[in-house]
């Protein structure tokens, strides 16, 4: 296995990691960050970087070219020019997968990618500082922002549901959220 040694793109983001072999033909499993893995079927073009424990098959980061890549129950199962056999798709096991954000596929109207919203400022109508997005939680049938924000020195957290009935804008360019919320709520 002859794997290119490669630069991650600037605006590089994680989208899942290799579990391991599929099959005898260099196909490999992959488990997705997101319950929708557009991103990987939009790039044929995937960074690696070696697993964070275990055993380190390859010094990362490395250029993954995808020949196919397609849904396998709620994995996604993939082949590369690299990877000829089951032996090579095994030493891959662990591989954190990122692809270029500018080859994601545009998302539609009223929808984001996790990754554009975390950092964002959250604001209320009234203009109040509410936080700054940490992080996203899916709840199932919905999606909630978890705001960070200091309070007498003290780090702490604030959750609002991601929905139309709080969330009145969000406007990416200027990196922030508007809501129909209280901060005592």
């Amino acid at each position: 296995m002859a794997l290119e040694a490669a630069e991650l793109p600037a605006d590089a983001v994680e989208v899942g990691r290799i579990a391991d072999a599929w099959g005898i033909k260099g196909w490999f499993k992959v488990i997705p960050h997101s319950a929708s893995p557009e991103a990987l079927f939009s790039s044929k073009r995937w960074y690696l970087l070696p697993s964070e424990r275990g055993a380190r098959t390859f010094v990362g980061p490395v250029l993954l070219k995808v020949r196919e890549a397609k849904e396998h129950a709620d994995t996604v199962v993939a082949t590369a020019h690299e990877v000829e056999d089951r032996n090579a798709a095994e030493a891959l096991r662990g591989a954190r997968v990122f692809v270029a954000r500018s080859s994601f596929p545009t998302a539609g109207e009223d929808e984001y990618y996790w990754v554009d919203l975390l950092g964002l400022d959250v604001v209320n109508r009234e203009g109040l500082a509410l936080g700054r997005v940490a992080e996203l939680l899916s709840t199932g049938p919905q999606t909630v922002l978890v705001l960070a924000w200091e309070e007498d020195g003290k780090p702490r957290e604030r959750m609002i549901p991601f929905v139309a009935a709080y969330v009145d804008d969000v406007d990416l360019a200027a990196r922030r959220i508007t809501v129909d919320w209280q901060p005592d709520y």
